[in-house]
């Protein structure tokens, strides 16, 4: 059985070593014949450093290392290109200077693995343009230019505003070399995480292909199903602590993320989930902590449970600059957030983004709970069986505890809103991998949250209201569910249904009403 490739990112030792490799070749041998500039969003731990690694390889034409891959018997192996590498994966960036001695490290690198000098060096754009121009003219041969992590530099002041827009502008001058440069150019393809606007950071590229929603390229990252079923055979028949992986269960997991083609999984959860013995945690979202993320889920007060539905346009989907980072574009490009289906209406493409997997959805919004309450409050150990056993007291209490743990700092002028007491609630339940319809539509109206069991052979329906102290409850939440009737759509035989009223003070900040029966 093959070594798992972990945190591997050269092509050379995963072919060398007896180590797992799918392939991704067929991509590289598209890209090559199609066309000559390229960008790739993806996601951290996408796998996106090997294919670029895979790419030089190629380009080196270091035929031994692809025996038996798709390009083998289809690529001109007498054909050597030099190619130019830069990762900026290897250092935080903390200024424009700082990022100017990196980049200049960085090409002198090149040089020397190139074996020559650039002409030029007044400033980091001309080093670039003329170490392309130094190796075009030593080889013979035009050169591939590969960028990895290129809007890192950026990404790590991006919330110093000043110092993101200096390093952003320091990238544009960087970046412009590759357009000067097109006729010493075999090749170029830059690939990171976010997917800043073309304007602002590669002026002038206009030939730049993106192909992050491309569905001929959907799958150049990541394990498709029958990549799992197939490259990971032996480990899923030897790897489940009770007999082989259950396959429906793994897709529940980890499966699901989409970029207008067909769904694939993150590969450092499946690699990690063999290694663990078949353990189901959240390796990926353990891997980073989106702090800025809930920065801006807290400051723009947004509504948790729209993040099942969420209906974007493509531009909305692809507007990400300094200063300008929607939450819905942050949390696609990031990987919370991913394509279930996608429409064209008016001639618009409309994106419906949800949560790609169990992982994401489970995880981060245990991660949101955690963050509200300054991880003061930890679900009991009981609330499953206070849930199981209908016991409305117990369910009860356990909210309580958690508004209670929520800093008054934290709730800011949100006291009277709604979607506050709603958006904390269904974080707290969704942070327990239950099945949450939130503003469930009725043919009366809409329930603010309704919960199903598994089965749905029992369902709760809950409607909040937040008064004032003293307020009359004429009009309570219990009441506004029996009025509307929201319970009929779900009145089959054996199902169980009870519907529960729930009242916050703003004064309080905390239940003053909690007011249950069963229909």
């Amino acid at each position: 059985m093959k070594k798992l490739p972990l945190g591997i990112q050269s092509f050379e030792k995963i072919r060398t070593d007896p180590y797992l490799y799918i392939d991704k070749t067929q991509h590289a041998f598209a890209m090559a014949e199609q066309g000559t500039y390229y960008f790739l969003s993806r996601p951290r731990r996408f796998g996106k450093s090997l294919f670029l690694d895979t790419l030089k390889c190629l380009f080196e034409a270091r035929k031994d290392l692809f025996k038996g891959l798709f390009v083998y018997d289809k690529w001109d192996w007498d054909k050597k290109y030099p190619v130019i590498k830069i990762s900026f994966g290897g250092d935080v960036c903390q200024s424009s200077e700082h990022l100017e001695k990196t980049i200049a490290g960085l090409l002198q690198k090149n040089e020397r693995d190139n074996g020559v000098t650039a002409a030029n060096k007044e400033t980091i754009g001309n080093y670039f343009k003329f170490l392309i121009e130094a190796c075009h003219e030593k080889y013979q041969m035009p050169v591939v230019v590969l960028v990895d992590e290129y809007d890192k530099p950026i990404l790590d002041n991006i919330t110093h505003e000043d110092t993101a827009l200096s390093v952003r502008d320091t990238l544009r001058g960087f970046y412009s070399a590759i357009k000067d440069a097109d006729e010493h150019i075999k090749f170029a393809f830059l690939t990171g995480v976010s997917k800043f606007s073309k304007m602002n950071l590669f002026s002038g590229l206009n030939n730049l292909r993106d192909i992050t929603l491309s569905p001929e390229y959907s799958t150049i990252c990541g394990y498709t199903q029958m990549d799992v079923e197939t490259g990971f055979k032996e480990h899923l028949a030897r790897t489940g602590p009770n007999g082989p992986v259950d396959l429906a269960e793994l897709a529940k997991w980890y499966n699901g993320y989409s970029f207008s083609g067909e769904p694939v999984y993150n590969p450092y959860d499946i690699l990690l989930f063999f290694q663990e013995g078949g353990k189901f945690k959240s390796y990926w979202f353990e891997s980073g902590t989106p702090t800025f993320l809930m920065d801006m889920i807290r400051d723009k007060q947004y509504f948790l449970p729209d993040l099942e539905n969420l209906e974007v346009s493509e531009q909305l989907l692809n507007t990400f600059d300094v200063g300008n980072i929607p939450i819905e574009s942050l949390m696609f490009q990031t990987g919370y957030l991913t394509i279930k289906k996608t429409a064209t209406i008016f001639n618009q493409v409309i994106h419906t983004l949800s949560y790609p997997n169990f992982e994401v959805k489970n995880a981060f919004n245990q991660y949101l709970i955690g963050y509200f309450t300054e991880h003061r409050f930890q679900p009991d150990a009981r609330l499953y069986k206070t849930l199981l056993e209908d016991d409305f007291t117990g369910l009860k209490s356990q909210i309580v505890r958690l508004f209670a743990a929520i800093p008054y700092t934290a709730h800011g002028n949100l006291t009277h809103y709604e979607g506050f007491y709603v958006s904390v609630i269904y974080a707290f339940l969704a942070s327990l991998g239950l099945d949450l319809t939130a503003e469930d539509i009725t043919s009366k109206g809409r329930a603010d949250l309704t919960l199903k069991f598994p089965g749905h052979e029992k369902i709760y329906i809950f409607e909040f209201k937040v008064v004032q102290d003293g307020q009359s409850k004429s009009k309570n939440p219990l009441a506004q569910i029996r009025e509307k009737r929201y319970f009929e759509k779900y009145m089959e035989d054996g199902n169980r249904i009870f519907l529960i009223g729930i009242e916050f003070s703003k004064e309080k900040r905390n239940i003053v009403s909690f007011e249950w029966e069963q229909v």
